[in-house]
């Protein structure tokens, strides 16, 4: 197979709430925003200037009745960490911790690089990772 990620579901509790958390403190753009007529509304968000997206998957929307059941025991919060690769974790640290986002785990160093990780309001986690030698935020 060929291709690559697009997009990933992030189960959320409450879409409007999240998209602006998302948006005005974690800095990530709107990137879709659509309520089909009798459908559900579909939003995403993600960094600015990558193609990359997650889908606020609101708990207990769904496009259909098989959705609806396949969908039933995803819960906000449950997911291992997604990664955000940095330029600089401590800066982004500050700046994301200044507008309310609430860090378990501070910037902290490994042999690797440095990390920290953040919650959104439903508790799923992220973390920032800055690779040692400067890769940075390079695609």
């Amino acid at each position: 197979m060929e291709g690559r990620v697009s997009q990933i579901a992030l189960v959320v509790s409450n879409q409007v709430k999240s998209l602006e958390f998302f948006t005005e403190r974690v800095g990530f753009e709107k990137k879709t925003d659509v309520t089909p007529p009798g459908g559900y509304r579909w939003v995403t968000v993600g960094p600015r200037g990558q193609d990359l997206e997650l889908a606020l998957y609101e708990l207990g929307s769904a496009a259909d009745p098989q959705q609806k059941e396949w969908s039933k025991n995803w819960a906000p919060g449950k997911a291992p960490p997604i990664v955000l690769r940095v330029a600089d974790c401590r800066e982004v640290y500050r700046e994301m911790s200044s507008k309310g986002v609430t860090f378990p785990q501070p910037p902290k160093d490994y042999p690797w690089g440095t990390a920290a990780t953040f919650v959104d309001l439903d508790g799923n986690l992220f973390s920032l990772s800055q690779p040692r030698g400067g890769s940075g935020s390079k695609k």
